[in-house]
């Protein structure tokens, strides 16, 4: 069954609308918890727009279960992880203008720097995902580069405008599956799923987690955080193909 890891950004977002300390995204983190998250997400980025240092530390501290960390290939975050030793770092693309993450790293157009970050990763013991375009190229140079993980981007399908550009999406999705399972990768996926989409992709064998935040923090305003992770935990069950 596939896990859910809950990405808790949008919280510190609200809370840095204001500059003041709530709403405190390490109680999300326990609440998400509590509502039966299998991991914690959240991306310190290098602009420091929502999450910042002190969430992280004490996010390391307090979360019991996995902990991943978003994070650019910049040098700097780097050396941040090493000090954290989070469970997993997850390596994404990052843009200054950008809103939220925008489309998948591009492995082969930055092979050395990705290649140096994720062999520092690794030789600290911690587990390193791609953050990845379900693309035949960007799988296997993450499987070259040594990344144990790979997670999808569902962008293609949670955005199409047709239902023909979903069935291609998804199709997508199923090849990239195919792919990095016979390399060896764990695969993951994640971006703009929502209450509302998620069960067609939760329904695609080959998952082994996903990520999802902005639709669980809006949700969780109205209901509180605990009771919507439970119910999207609840779709990916009901929806997830039986083993």
């Amino acid at each position: 069954m596939p896990g859910l890891g809950v990405n808790i950004d949008h919280v510190a977002t609200v809370r840095q609308a204001r500059g003041t300390d709530e709403p405190d995204p390490i109680w999300a983190a326990v609440e998400a918890e509590l509502g039966g998250a299998d991991c914690i997400t959240f991306h310190l980025r290098e602009d420091r727009r929502h999450m910042c240092d002190r969430d992280a530390r004490l996010l390391r501290e307090t979360v019991a279960v996995k902990l991943n960390m978003e994070m650019a290939i910049a040098d700097e975050i780097v050396d941040i992880a090493l000090d954290l030793k989070p469970d997993q770092c997850s390596l994404v693309p990052e843009k200054r203008r950008e809103l939220t993450t925008e489309g998948g790293l591009d492995i082969p157009g930055n092979q050395a720097r990705v290649a140096r970050a994720v062999d520092r990763l690794r030789a600290a013991g911690i587990v390193v995902s791609a953050f990845i375009e379900p693309i035949d190229g960007q799988l296997r140079a993450a499987a070259d580069v040594g990344f144990h993980a790979v997670e999808l981007w569902t962008g293609g399908y949670a955005h199409a405008a047709s239902t023909s550009q979903r069935e291609a999406a998804l199709s997508s999705l199923r090849a990239g599956i195919e792919t990095g399972r016979t390399l060896g990768l764990d695969v993951h996926g994640g971006h703009g799923l929502t209450y509302r989409n998620v069960a067609a992709v939760a329904a695609i064998p080959g998952f082994s987690e996903f990520n999802i935040g902005h639709s669980i923090v809006s949700r969780a305003l109205l209901l509180g955080m605990r009771e919507a992770v439970r119910q999207m935990k609840e779709l990916i069950t009901l929806h997830a193909p039986a083993r």
